[in-house]
Formats: structure tokens, sequence, C-alpha cells
């Protein structure tokens, strides 16, 4: 396996990965880019994920880069140049069609087999390891990958190069002063905060309700940790995509998230310790803030500060 130490090739000479699936929201890409970014990083390739445009204004590196590349690039494209053209472009999505479009026309077709390859997941296994000899395999034989699917996985190169991918994903200033303040609150009334993500909506129905908890189960964890840290001030932020209030968490003491996405990921980041049901919203918020974490399975599971774990993002909900 290439070391991190090896010296770059020229951009010119690097091999080209490119993300073509756009997988679920918010977290969900967060997660697999950045797997796709240790990979690159290890390897010295170079990552463009056009998939990354819906949210690609949150954040300061990819908001002044159309390619959302990885390694960032010294010079600036012209489509950055040209923002207006840009803009549009990623609004309308049409690199990523482009790419999309490429890598299927890519597998049907092979006409440039020799140096294009559209890799997709293992079929019928859950995780498709980046550390796998025969994907390596695949990808040595070509120039350009066209990445296809949602499982990729690298837990170890994360956690290797994790300082690197939590660098490039910084949020926009905004985003930062609202996700901190909501948690600076917080540590004026305790010692230890505890971020409590709530996610209800399409988890309702999602594997039939699996990780679909009621108010009241997550309250009954929170008086658990409240118990298991008695004599520490506790405090927890809530996150949730449903609106909530203060009466659902009777003495307990509890603030809310900045109520957007970004910025409730962010916040949650913030935080000592994370629970919440199995997700990647909250594997990204410890990951990111590097606090542990525990993910929830059942309603009948335990709180227990000894099964916190700082994620690196290996976990396919």
């Amino acid at each position: 396996m290439a070391s991190n130490q090896t010296q770059r090739p020229p951009a010119s000479e690097r091999k080209t990965l490119y993300i073509a699936f756009r997988c679920g929201r918010l977290a969900n890409r967060l997660v697999l880019f950045a797997n796709w970014m240790a990979f690159a990083e290890e390897h010295c390739y170079r990552l463009i994920n056009f998939t990354f445009h819906s949210y690609s204004d949150m954040f300061e590196t990819t908001k002044c880069d159309f390619y959302c590349q990885y390694p960032v690039s010294n010079s600036r494209s012209l489509w950055d140049a040209v923002t207006p053209v840009g803009r549009l472009l990623r609004r309308l999505r049409i690199p990523y069609h482009l790419v999309r479009n490429a890598s299927r026309l890519n597998e049907r077709f092979p006409l440039f087999w020799k140096t294009v390859l559209t890799l997709r997941e293992t079929p019928g296994l859950p995780v498709t390891w980046l550390d796998d000899p025969k994907l390596l395999l695949q990808i040595n034989r070509a120039r350009y990958v066209f990445v296809y699917g949602w499982t990729f996985r690298s837990p170890e190169l994360v956690r290797r190069h994790a300082e690197k991918i939590r660098a490039y994903f910084l949020p926009g200033a905004g985003i930062a002063t609202a996700s901190r303040k909501a948690v600076e609150t917080l540590r004026q009334q305790a010692e230890i905060v505890i971020g409590v993500h709530i996610r209800h909506g399409d988890y309702k129905n999602w594997k039939r309700g699996q990780y679909y908890f009621d108010i009241h189960q997550y309250a009954e964890w929170m008086h658990s940790l409240v118990r298991e840290l008695t004599g520490r001030r506790v405090a927890f932020l809530v996150c949730s995509d449903e609106a909530r209030c203060p009466e659902e968490f009777i003495g307990l003491r509890v603030e809310f998230g900045p109520g957007t996405p970004t910025g409730d990921l962010y916040a949650l980041a913030e935080c000592d310790y994370i629970f919440g049901p199995l997700s990647t919203f909250s594997q990204w918020a410890s990951f990111y803030g590097n606090k542990p974490l525990l993910q929830m399975r059942n309603k009948d599971a335990e709180v227990n500060l000894n099964d916190f774990r700082v994620s690196y993002l290996e976990e396919i909900p």
C-alpha cells in the first residue's frame, strides 16, 4: 500500500477518481466523499466529486472549487473564474449527469477499457472494503475510474488521514458560529454536554421503523446518562428533524441545535459525547468533532459511557 509520505506525481500524471453515484442527503455524501478522499490521499490520486454540488456552498473549500476535488488545487478553474456560468452548471447538476452517464456508457460499451473503469460495489456484500486486493487490482489497471456505489468504506485510511479530511470540510463561517454558540450556551450550565440526535421523519417507516424511537425513549436514555454521571453537571444539546419543546425533557438541562442540517451536524460535533439512532448524520458529527458516539439499534438498548467510540465512518445504516 502506498505511503502518504510518497512524493506526489504531477497533476497531469495522477490517476483520477470520479464519484458518479449521488447517495442520499448531506451526511451520506460526506461519508462517501471522506472514505474516497482518504483512499486518494493514501495512493496519491486525484478525486473529483460533482455529486457534492448540492452542498458545496456550505463549506469553505468546496464553495471555491467547481470540481469539489481532492487534493485542493493551487489554481482556480475556468468555471470558478466565470462565476455565473459555474453556478448555473452546479445548480442544473450538469457535470454530475455527464459523469454518471459516462460511467454507465463505459460500463456497457468499454471502448477505452484499458484506461477507463466503472467501479461498482461488490454484489451481495453489505460493505465493499477499499483495501480489497481485487478492487485495488482493478483500480491499478485504469487511469480514470468512475466510482458508482454507496457501500465503499476504508475506516483505517479515514483514521490515518482524519486531520486532512476534517480540514477540508471546514464549514462556512456563519454555520460554524451558530453551531459553536448553541453549545457554548450549555457549557455555562454544565461540565459535560451530550449531543442527542433524534431522527424521526423518514425513520418512521425506513426499515420498518427499526431505528425510530419515541421522545420518551430518548428522555429515558438521557436520564440514564445523568445517573451514570452522578456528581457532574450534565446538559444536552438536542438536534431533531422535527420541532421539539423543553416540556418533552422534564428534569433535564436541554437546549436545541441551530435547526439547519449543517448547523445541527456541526453543533453535535462540538459536544463531549453524542448518541442517537444508527445514522451517517451522527457518525459524521462524531468523526469531525473527534467525539465518542453511541448509535442506538433498538428501543431496549442501554446507554453506557464505556460503549461510546469515535466513528471512522465505516458503518452502513
